[in-house]
């Protein structure tokens, strides 16, 4: 409760005093290096909110410690758990605390791996020092349904300053800035209405910010979020018919459905995105029909596919192309972590063009978790041409994955589906994997590669450096990876 206590005493201090301690609040830089911001709350969350699981702190080296407020989030729509979550900007280096409030443990884990980020356990107090903001999961005895989510930024020098007269702002419900201009700045408190974004404009979200209702980015161009703060329990971010978009740190958590949705837009940028998500349909970062799209930096774990790409569905039509994933984390608690090219436009006369999706690129990923109960949809990275959907030039490249509870590495598929098709793909064409490991304990199914028949093909595959628990890939093998009489050039290095 060291927590509660320390921000009820916060959330008491008069106005003034509080708002100049928290928006000049960064601590001072020693040696010109370390810098910390850490994020109060709004007040009327202060019991609503709050997870008891952990108590998390944090200070630069050698300074006084700070608490943070631990969030309740929702993970795993198979049985929806409680775990938990902090967030706050650094420069240089931190050292965070975790106390671990109900049971004992015998080891703690932070991953990804990769990040390298080593506990030291000392009186039942676990500590770890961030040299750089990454986005991470404590783990105590394996326990993935009631972890700690550690989500950091460096500290933004271009979020807008608090102005000196404070009379509009409370740290319980915030004003609702005025949308019509060039710059729109969402202060600390709680914002609920229609947040519709114009063209030319600069959207800031301030860290102590909570949103309750989605940015409108629809029909417009030349727009850019950037958050420090909270979505929570918002229904899906749209972006359609819009080119020039950034979207750059907001954290979503409690959603109940999807976190984003891009549609028929073009030269996107999502990056920093830290989403946990439950709900059913609980899709992160969905496209349709986007072109020019990268994301980055980004921490996406949900209850369905953590990232997608389709064509047509709904009242939307046109291509896919140009896409870059890169340096991200994905955890799929139900489905897919990519999944690329179910839905699409079986042609009629009303609209006679089939479509393609072409130049995807995935890179340096960590999977931290893919569970699929339905055998034909299974694959962490999935690419499932349908509705005669044409696939080419895709590159996975370095990527690791590292739990499978139920499913397959991968899944290149020519699919035909009732639940979602009218029609097969076309075909997938000239894919490469290239560096991808799993290292979880055991193996999962075997990964599959199967076209559907002589005119619906998957053409021209490359395996280079792949593993399952240590073996390389270097051949068709039954319980390892399938292929049908419908695959033509399957290479492996």
């Amino acid at each position: 409760m060291s927590t509660l206590r320390a921000f009820a005493r916060l959330c008491t201090l008069p106005l003034a005093v509080l708002c100049a301690g928290l928006f000049a609040g960064i601590a001072p830089a020693h040696a010109g290096e370390n810098r910390l911001q850490v994020h109060p709350f709004p007040n009327p969350i202060r019991y609503s909110h709050h997870n008891d699981d952990y108590t998390v702190r944090v200070r630069v080296p050698g300074g006084a410690w700070q608490d943070l407020y631990e969030y309740n989030v929702k993970v795993d729509l198979d049985k929806p758990q409680d775990a938990s979550m902090v967030y706050f900007n650094f420069d240089g280096a931190v050292e965070v605390a975790v106390q671990k409030n109900n049971g004992m443990f015998s080891k703690v884990t932070i991953r990804p791996d990769a990040k390298g980020v080593k506990p030291v356990v000392r009186d039942g107090i676990v500590y770890f020092t961030l040299r750089r903001p990454d986005n991470l999961s404590v783990e105590f005895d394996d326990d993935h349904l009631h972890n700690l989510h550690v989500f950091t930024h460096a500290i933004r020098a271009d979020m807008p300053a608090v102005p000196a007269d404070l009379s509009s702002y409370d740290v319980g419900t915030g004003t609702t800035p005025d949308m019509t201009q060039s710059t729109v700045f969402f202060g600390p408190g709680i914002h609920s209405g229609e947040f519709r974004v114009r063209s030319h404009t600069t959207v800031y979200i301030h860290g102590a910010a909570i949103m309750k209702n989605p940015l409108v980015i629809d029909g417009v161009e030349d727009v850019k979020v950037i958050s420090d703060g909270l979505f929570d329990g918002v229904d899906m971010m749209i972006v359609r018919n819009s080119r020039h978009v950034e979207i750059d740190g907001p954290i979503f958590i409690n959603q109940p459905h999807g976190t984003m949705r891009c549609i028929t837009s073009q030269d996107l940028v999502e990056k920093n995105i830290r989403t946990i998500g439950a709900g059913q349909w609980s899709d992160g970062l969905g496209h349709f029909a986007c072109e020019r799209v990268t994301i980055a930096d980004s921490f996406v774990r949900t209850s369905d596919d953590c990232v997608t790409f389709y064509n047509h569905r709904w009242d939307i039509w046109g291509d896919t192309r140009d896409v870059q994933v890169k340096d991200s984390t994905l955890w799929a608690d139900v489905a897919h972590a990519v999944m690329i090219g179910i839905h699409g436009n079986t042609p009629t006369p009303a609209h006679p063009q089939s479509e393609v999706l072409e130049r995807l690129r995935f890179s340096n990923i960590d999977i931290l978790e893919h569970d699929e109960d339905e055998p034909e949809y299974e694959g962490a990275l999935g690419i499932m041409a349908g509705d005669d959907n044409l696939v080419r030039d895709v590159v996975f490249d370095d990527i690791r994955v590292d739990r499978i509870e139920e499913g397959k590495l991968f899944n290149l598929k020519i699919a035909y589906t009732a639940k979602y098709n009218t029609s097969p793909g076309r075909g997938i064409e000239n894919v490469t994997l290239r560096n991808i490991h799993y290292t979880g304990r055991g193996a999962p199914s075997a990964a599959r590669i199967t076209g559907r028949d002589g005119a619906r093909m998957v053409r021209n595959v490359t395996i280079e450096n792949v593993t399952v628990g240590g073996k390389r890939l270097s051949a068709p093998e039954a319980g390892l990876l399938e292929v049908n009489e419908f695959v033509d050039g399957l290479h492996f290095r």
